[in-house]
């Protein structure tokens, strides 16, 4: 399975949605990434309103495959779909 790509399905959330002008979206992922981690910085590869946005001084959440997780999460090799999504951290009042 070396040098394939895998298709992942991103999605946006909330303000994240808005600024970035995109809900969701089916990419592919370079194998060579592994992590979310790994995946918000190669977003943010992309540049412009992509990095200002996905920005480690941002704080905002990750889920993987539906699943709230962090940026050591593994992206799994083997699944069939993978959805990866991106959330503003939710404060109240």
């Amino acid at each position: 399975m070396m040098n394939q790509e895998r298709k992942i399905k991103l999605r946006f959330f909330a303000s994240i949605r808005e600024q970035l002008n995109c809900a969701e979206e089916l990419v592919s992922l370079p194998f060579e990434i592994k992590t979310m981690g790994q995946v918000r910085e190669w977003l943010m590869r992309r540049g412009g309103v992509w990095t200002s946005t996905l920005t480690n001084e941002h704080q905002l959440r990750m889920a993987y495959q539906h699943e709230m997780c962090d940026a050591s999460t593994e992206i799994a090799e083997d699944a069939d779909e993978h959805e990866v999504a991106f959330f503003p951290i939710v404060t109240g009042g």
